[in-house]
């Protein structure tokens, strides 16, 4: 890499869902701005994050897992994630190296789900990194195999090991990176960390304290719904939301045994809230059952799907 160049592009973070996509984001970034959490499918949305380097400007795109689609929700969901191969410079295709399914004669072997991805990879001019996420938890006899099968399924440009947690050889990965990117001009200004608005941090601040407080089928079927928000000086930020769900026992399981769950979930986002403004937030939360709305094209319009 030409150190006295200015590297400046995209890189897209792609995956099956729920291998460690938006905790790379926000290892990388050092600012939360995508939501995590240990549910399948978290992020729904393509969120951009840019990384400032004194010889580099980096801009992220994280997205939804890639997957086989059920409903209209999951297949935008899907379709967002393969459209932004077409806008970068370089792709992530991070894996979890503590998915390999073993096998007698091979050892560690790429899942159908990993297949699936790399599938959707053919034919793509772009250059592709292997990333492994979780090298942490994975001892390195069986690392060997694993890569050899990728590399056998794919030609890829770079593999680098990671753990997106802990920040292990995170930086050796942008370091490679940079390297791939073309020489121009910052595309962000300096202070742009992400091009998300505000509401829609908010609404995923909200989902993600739904999302690590419900489990079974309230964290796919929930969506959060921004009514108003209105900042005025000397005054509270004004948040009121609404929350979708599909059936009533869901609406019932949110809210919870004298409003309980809701508060908590009220409690824990306001005060990130009031971290990332830098004031004092009211937030105001309801639930409202929208049968089958992820099959719902009006509703995911207004979610912006």
């Amino acid at each position: 890499m030409n150190k006295a160049a200015f590297h400046s592009g995209f890189i897209s973070i792609i995956g099956r869902p729920n291998v460690g996509k938006s905790t790379l984001l926000n290892r990388m970034l050092q600012e939360k701005i995508a939501i995590v959490s240990d549910k399948p499918q978290t992020t729904r949305n393509r969120i951009l994050g840019v990384k400032h380097l004194p010889h580099a400007q980096i801009v992220f795109l994280d997205t939804p897992g890639i997957h086989k689609p059920k409903y209209k929700l999951n297949q935008r969901m899907v379709k967002t994630a393969l459209n932004t191969l077409e806008e970068v410079d370089l792709v992530f295709f991070m894996v979890e190296g503590t998915d390999a399914q073993p096998t007698a004669r091979h050892g560690p072997s790429v899942g159908s789900g990993d297949q699936f991805v790399l599938e959707q990879l053919k034919g793509l001019e772009t250059p592709v990194f292997l990333v492994l996420n979780k090298m942490d938890l994975i001892k390195k006899e069986k690392t060997i195999p694993l890569v050899e099968d990728f590399t056998r399924r794919f030609k890829f440009a770079e593999v680098v090991p990671i753990s997106a947690l802990t920040g292990d050889n995170v930086d050796r990965l942008i370091e490679v990176a940079t390297g791939y990117l073309p020489v121009g001009e910052p595309v962000f200004p300096a202070d742009v960390v992400t091009d998300q608005p505000v509401r829609f941090i908010a609404a995923e601040t909200i989902r993600e304290k739904i999302l690590h407080h419900t489990r079974e089928e309230i964290p796919y079927s929930v969506a959060v719904i921004i009514e108003e928000f209105k900042e005025e000086t000397d005054r509270p930020v004004m948040i009121r939301a609404m929350i979708l769900v599909e059936r009533d026992s869901q609406k019932g399981i949110l809210i919870g045994k004298k409003g309980e769950m809701l508060k908590t979930v009220g409690t824990e986002a306001r005060i990130e809230l009031e971290a990332l403004l830098g004031t004092k937030v009211f937030l105001e939360l309801w639930v409202k059952v929208q049968k089958n709305w992820r099959q719902d094209e009006n509703v995911l319009k207004e979610l912006g799907y």
